[in-house]
This record gives C-alpha cells, sequence and structure tokens, in this order.
C-alpha cells in the first residue's frame, strides 16, 4: 500500500525533529547548555591558575556546607564539572575545539566520552573480563554439543543394545520377563548408562583445561614445557 500525504508529512516532522536533537552544539556534552568559561567567570584565554582561583572563590560561595540553597547546590554541581573540564590540558584543547567546530557533532561526542570513560577501564581488566566471557561461551557451548550428542546416541539400536547386554550382565544373564527390549527401566537406563563410557567423536565432554581462558593462564608454564622438551646443545 503506498503512504499517504498525511504519513508522509509526519514522517518529515519526525525526521527533522530527531535530526534536531542530534545536531545541537556539540559542546553542550560537556557543560550541557552553559558555556564552561561562563561558569566559572573566567575568559578563554584564561590560564591555569587563573581557572583554579576563580573555581576555588566559586566553591567557597556554593559549596552545599557552605550554601543551604538547593539552588546554590546544583550551581556547585555545574561549577565543579566545568573545573574538571578546564583543569586538564587534554580535556580543555577538546572542549576549545567543540566551541570552534560545533558541526563535528558526532567526531566531538566521540573524543568528550572517550576522553571521560575510556581511559577509566583498565585494558588487563579488559582483557580478563573477555577471556572470562568467551570461556563461559565455549563451556556452555561444548555442554550443549555434548547432551545433544548424547542424546542423539541413546536413540540408536546400537547404544540400546548395548545398554541391554549390560543389563544382562549385571543380573547374570536373565531379565525380568515383563520387561521387552524396548521397556527397561527409566531409572535403571539412567544407572546403566552411566557406567557406559560414551565416545563420541567431535563432541567430548567438556573440561575446563580446554577452556581459553586457562589455556592463557597456563600459556608461560605450556611454553616452558616445550622449551624442555627440546634437547639443549653444547657449543665449544
Amino acid at each position: 500500500m503506498a503512504p499517504t500525504p498525511a504519513s508522509i508529512r509526519w514522517c518529515t516532522v519526525a525526521f527533522v525533529l530527531s535530526l534536531s536533537i542530534l545536531i545541537q552544539p556539540s559542546f553542550s556534552i560537556y557543560c550541557d547548555e552553559e558555556d564552561c568559561y561562563d561558569l566559572l567567570g573566567v575568559s578563554q584565554s584564561a590560564n591555569s591558575s587563573e581557572i583554579k582561583k576563580a573555581y576555588y572563590k566559586l566553591s567557597l560561595k556554593h559549596h552545599p556546607d557552605k550554601n543551604p540553597d538547593p539552588e546554590s547546590k546544583k550551581l556547585f554541581v555545574k561549577i565543579a564539572n566545568a573545573y574538571e573540564i578546564l583543569k586538564d590540558e587534554a580535556t580543555r584543547e577538546q572542549y576549545d575545539y567543540a566551541i570552534a567546530h560545533p558541526e563535528e557533532v558526532f567526531y566531538n561526542t566521540a573524543r568528550y566520552y572517550h576522553a571521560y570513560y575510556g581511559h577509566k577501564t583498565d585494558p588487563r581488566a579488559v582483557l580478563v573480563g573477555l577471556l572470562l566471557v568467551l570461556s563461559a561461551f565455549q563451556y556452555l557451548n561444548q555442554w550443549t554439543r555434548y547432551n545433544q550428542a548424547v542424546d542423539m546416541v541413546k536413540k540408536t539400536p546400537a547404544y540400546k543394545n548395548r545398554l541391554r547386554a549390560l543389563e544382562l550382565e549385571r543380573n547374570g544373564g536373565t531379565t525380568k520377563k515383563k520387561k521387552s527390549h524396548k521397556q527397561i527401566d527409566k531409572n535403571t537406563d539412567e544407572e546403566l548408562s552411566k557406567e557406559l563410557e560414551l565416545d563420541i567423536k567431535g563432541a567430548d565432554k567438556p573440561s575446563i583445561w580446554e577452556l581459553l581462558g586457562v589455556r592463557v593462564i597456563l600459556l608461560p608454564y605450556t611454553i616452558g614445557k616445550v622449551q624442555l622438551s627440546f634437547p639443549v646443545q653444547l657449543f665449544d
């Protein structure tokens, strides 16, 4: 069905509104809609000493311990945020660039989040977390494959014959007459199936020693073991 003029009009309005939200001054992500320099009462050319002095002066005036006014508390939060941005040369440089290039919305936003969140995460912690997640998925996947393979094997006539033979062996070559070849007791089936070692190629029983995380942890030991396995040759 072709779109009606009304639906096209509403889609256009929605698109324009979404675009207006995205394409806003990119420096608003730093101090919202306000200017960080104006919040501290300094010019954009102020040095670090002047910025620090202005912040301490305003913090004494608007700190919640000094001024119980709720509006003053909100202003203090904005002042502290502005100071965090301008006291560091890197973030201040990014903020100045965002002011000078407000049209580069996505680039400025990416730099902002990278500066405030990217460097706070220890790469080692990220690596350990990634290994844990991958190992967990690997372990669950191995168990799923193994259980599916076991279920398939248990449905084959060969497995049922082995199970029947093991039952006869345990009962001295006799079995209950009421039980047919297809009517082995469920509990007996579970007990006997545990005694049968299933060698399923391509779906081995999961082992923690095969997990990616464990292998990475044991990598130094493995390398050392491999090096020791080679004969040492002494040259005169």
